[in-house]
């Protein structure tokens, strides 16, 4: 049985939203239509809001205090192309927007935006026909420098693109795919980030349709740049004393990460997330009986990272659901997505982690934080010499 801390969240909503977030292209930098699709559900949960100019969305779940307030964070935009090239051919060679292996572009089918409208097309290798190169095909490198996209219109010459619209820059997002089997898996391109989003969503309309109110402010955020690097950063017009991101979970080789789990991200690519607000965490999880796992990301950024070098001064973690060939087809479970949900709900109406944070300028030695201590961690076994026994033997 699970405490009463926990709110169950409605998974034919939260299949609903992902589905139709699956549906809208939004490649970093061409985000416009999804954050209008979230700010439309936040609405709908009478959920107040603010948009930054590029379109960052930055709302307030109302708690009983205003201070320390938390932030949890989601990112709308995905990994995605736009036109590097246009050939003599009437091919389009491609630059990576996020960063991702051709491997997994090739074969796909894309919409190609052009400032008047939408091109369809095929993601191809240089050496597209067994028939015309038989076995030279499996010789080519894999690269974005090895890969085109074959437009479904009449492309013979770069002066036939030109006629249609093609220019530089134009954005190329990768359809998703997307199929929800009966045995709970999730699979299509692009749950990075929208399966988060959707769990998160699904958590705050469990809270609103609850009718109680949390202990503590709670802003959610949904950046469109964690792609690319920025996500968070200049999005916290908060005093905010806690940061958790949500994301995605790499499950493989080497990882103890599960499709059927949550991790608490220990540490990624820009170090160690806080001590205590990860461990508040994994406390939430052990206490309503949920399956939760640590685990470490070696090659991988997040939206806490980006408020951190931002210089916010707030303690970050991250929750992340589980899921196969990130950053490829990805594939996940609706078990994850609903522990992520569940654990969203216990954490946002949950106590602050230190209730001193709420006025950081006067911290003090008294109240501030303590990890593990105890007397070993004050030893060594190391026996270290007196500096006067090493002067009197010169």
């Amino acid at each position: 049985m699970t405490t009463a801390n926990i709110l169950e969240p409605d998974l034919n909503y939260l299949q609903k939203v992902l589905l139709e977030m699956l549906a809208i292209p939004s490649p970093t930098g061409f985000t416009d239509t999804i954050v209008r699709y979230v700010a439309e559900r936040l609405e709908e949960l009478g959920i107040p809001f603010e948009l930054t100019r590029r379109g960052t969305i930055r709302a307030t779940l109302k708690g009983k205090q205003n201070s320390p307030d938390r932030a949890v964070s989601a990112h709308l935009d995905t990994i995605g192309a736009s036109v590097r090239e246009v050939k003599d051919n009437g091919r389009l060679g491609l630059a990576a927007v996020g960063c991702w292996s051709s491997r997994f572009a090739e074969g796909s089918r894309v919409s190609v935006f052009t400032d008047n409208g939408v091109i369809r097309g095929s993601v191809l290798p240089l050496m597209a026909s067994g028939h015309a190169f038989n076995t030279a095909v499996d010789t080519m490198p894999i690269s974005w420098d090895h890969v085109e996209v074959r437009l479904d219109a009449y492309c013979a010459t770069r002066a036939d693109c030109e006629s249609v619209g093609i220019n530089i820059g134009d954005f190329v997002a990768f359809d998703p795919l997307p199929e929800f089997t009966d045995s709970g898996h999730i699979s299509a391109r692009h749950l990075d980030d929208k399966a988060g989003v959707a769990a998160l969503l699904a958590a705050l309309k469990a809270i609103v349709d609850s009718g109680v109110e949390p202990l503590i402010d709670c802003h959610p955020l949904f950046t469109i740049t964690e792609e690319t690097g920025s996500g968070a950063a200049g999005s916290l017009p908060w005093d905010v004393s806690e940061f958790v991101g949500i994301d995605i979970a790499p499950v493989a080789p080497g990882q103890h990460s599960s499709e059927h789990a949550v991790s608490v991200a220990m540490q990624d690519s820009g170090g160690p997330y806080d001590y205590h607000l990860s461990r508040h965490l994994l406390r939430l999880g052990e206490q309503n009986e949920l399956s939760v796992r640590r685990d470490l990301f070696r090659y991988y950024y997040s939206d806490a990272h980006s408020a951190i070098t931002a210089g916010y001064d707030t303690r970050t973690a991250l929750l992340a659901f589980g899921c196969d060939a990130t950053h490829g087809y990805e594939r996940t479970h609706i078990d994850s997505l609903s522990t992520l949900s569940r654990l969203l709900t216990a954490y946002i109406m949950s106590p602050p982690v230190f209730a001193s944070d709420a006025h950081p300028s006067n911290a003090s030695l008294e109240n501030f934080s303590h990890q593990l201590e105890h007397d070993a961690q004050m030893e060594s076994d190391t026996r270290v010499p007196s500096v006067d026994t090493l002067v009197g033997q010169r």
